[in-house]
């Protein structure tokens, strides 16, 4: 599959205050599939990385550098993540999930199509939002890659302190006092914590990564995660010695260069191999 054109769920704001909506991808190449595979960062930085090289252009940005990367939206991303993944491998998934009842604890092979997770899209986005919550004023922005780079690169956090300072960092003015400090998020009470991230949730596009699995082994339903960059990068990794291969053998009948053959994509790399497959098969055909 070669370049595919999609319309992001949220899209990107630019400078002028035009959003840009359309994107345009190719899938990964060798280099990208060696990339992932090689490299100890942060899943965040990653996408981000992928969304450099593996993204056209979004709107009338192109190509797009990183710091565009990183203030797409965190549907935006995953959207990208989700389509890329889809031209590299295909729409279908097939995974295997871990029953999560103690006494049963059984594997649960799931498959579904990318084409049919639900994804609530926005006809218009701003920079900054207004909201009251509980009588207090507050401006705030929609978390983004850079959120989640920053997020990725901290040691061992509770879930407490992650929304502490994702909240910190998406607050642009609470009570008329702009860039508010870690302590006074952490001042704010519970509730007043918990309807600004709603407020943040019910403003931002959305794709529902999660799914409702029935276990065959125990016949109970629970709710699962599908946990896209593990899965997607997984994938690749598990590829990795294929493409190895692929590129000897490659090398070895076309004279190729590695580096011609890594900037191919997956499935044209295939192609070639399925044309020699063919001759090879022949030529054994007419010596015997």
């Amino acid at each position: 599959m070669e370049m595919q054109t999609y319309t992001l769920p949220g899209g990107y704001l630019d400078a002028n205050g035009k959003i840009q909506k359309e994107v345009m991808l190719f899938p990964l190449s060798g280099r990208e599939e060696e990339l992932l595979t090689g490299n100890q960062s942060p899943s965040a930085q990653l996408v981000s990385e992928l969304i450099t090289r593996c993204v056209a252009r979004i709107g009338e940005i192109q190509p797009v550098p990183l710091d565009v990367a990183r203030a797409l939206l965190v549907a935006d991303r995953e959207f990208i993540l989700l389509m890329l993944r889809r031209v590299t491998f295909g729409d279908r998934v097939e995974s295997t999930l871990l029953c999560p009842w103690p006494n049963c604890r059984k594997n649960i092979d799931v498959d579904f199509d990318i084409s049919s997770i639900p994804i609530t899209r926005l006809d218009d986005i701003v920079s900054v939002y207004e909201a009251e919550i509980a009588s207090h004023r507050v401006m705030f922005r929609l978390p983004n890659g850079a959120d989640q780079e920053i997020i990725a690169s901290l040691p061992q956090t509770s879930e407490a302190d992650v929304t502490t300072l994702l909240l910190q960092r998406c607050i642009v003015q609470i009570d008329g006092i702009p860039s508010p400090k870690l302590e006074d998020i952490q001042s704010l009470h519970a509730d007043i914590r918990l309807g600004i991230e709603t407020s943040m949730e019910e403003r931002a596009p959305n794709i529902d990564l999660t799914m409702e699995v029935d276990c065959p082994e125990c016949k109970r339903s629970f709710i699962a995660p599908f946990e896209l960059q593990d899965f997607f990068f997984g994938e690749v990794k598990t590829n990795i010695k294929l493409l190895y291969r692929e590129v000897h053998y490659l090398a070895f009948h076309y004279h190729w260069s590695e580096s011609e053959i890594m900037s191919m994509p997956r499935e044209r790399r295939r192609r070639y191999i399925d044309v020699l497959a063919d001759e090879i098969e022949a030529i054994n055909d007419t010596v015997r």
